[in-house]
């Protein structure tokens, strides 16, 4: 997740505001929102994400192959081998990891501008196309979908017999794998949820729920 898109910067202080009248400033607000929340909830935010958490995988598919073929080694050239594809896994899944860090720092940094210029006022007409009902419900499913089977793949997969005669390797093969498909699926849900509470308190102004995680980059009123 780069940071290539720049972002809006936040509201003028109100001594310092200069709009000639409310219509200026519900279409500034309504143009900066906009931007905002491609930024935070587009499909193309859902497919970076995806594609980081496939590059960890293949990173960390690497790794696991590494582990087994080290496991299994009976000479100098295996174990070469092994050393070889954990590195190359290494430089698959570190920048992986790195880039979805800078993902989370940036999603706060929107949360809080989405919260600053949301509050400014209230327009329903141009509100209504930044609620994105079916986009945040695409989020949330294919997120929880993936965070389900990772899950599973974590749990179910080394309490089977089968798994306990196979090899370590293997078994931290799965367990990895299934560990980055819940943690990019408990991040997709994470932000579908923080969505819809900005929307129902910014946008609606109705109570907003209880948070279903621990996210930051909440406005403090």
């Amino acid at each position: 997740m780069s940071r290539r898109a720049q972002l809006p910067p936040p509201p003028p202080p109100v001594e310092i505001r200069s709009w000639p009248d409310r219509e200026a400033l519900l279409t500034d607000r309504a143009e900066v929102l906009g931007e905002l929340v491609k930024m935070h909830i587009s499909p193309g935010r859902l497919a970076m994400l995806w594609l980081w958490g496939a590059l960890c995988a293949v990173g960390w598919s690497l790794v696991g192959a590494a582990l087994i073929t080290l496991e299994e080694t009976y000479d100098v050239f295996s174990a070469l081998l092994g050393v070889i594809l954990g590195g190359m896994g290494a430089c698959c899944t570190v920048p992986a990891i790195i880039l979805v860090i800078i993902g989370l720092i940036r999603d706060r940094d929107i949360r809080r501008l989405l919260a600053a210029w949301g509050e400014l006022d209230r327009d329903p007409v141009r509100d209504a196309r930044l609620r994105m009902p079916g986009v945040s419900l695409v989020w949330l499913l294919m997120s929880f979908a993936l965070c389900a089977l990772g899950l599973y793949a974590c749990i179910a997969f080394p309490a089977t017999s089968e798994a306990a005669r196979d090899s370590f390797g293997l078994v931290a093969l799965v367990m990895g794998l299934g560990m980055t498909g819940w943690l990019v699926g408990l991040i997709g849900i994470t932000k579908a949820f923080a969505h819809r509470r900005w929307v129902l308190r910014t946008l609606i102004g109705a109570p907003a729920p209880g948070p279903l995680f621990s996210v930051g980059g909440g406005a403090h009123r």
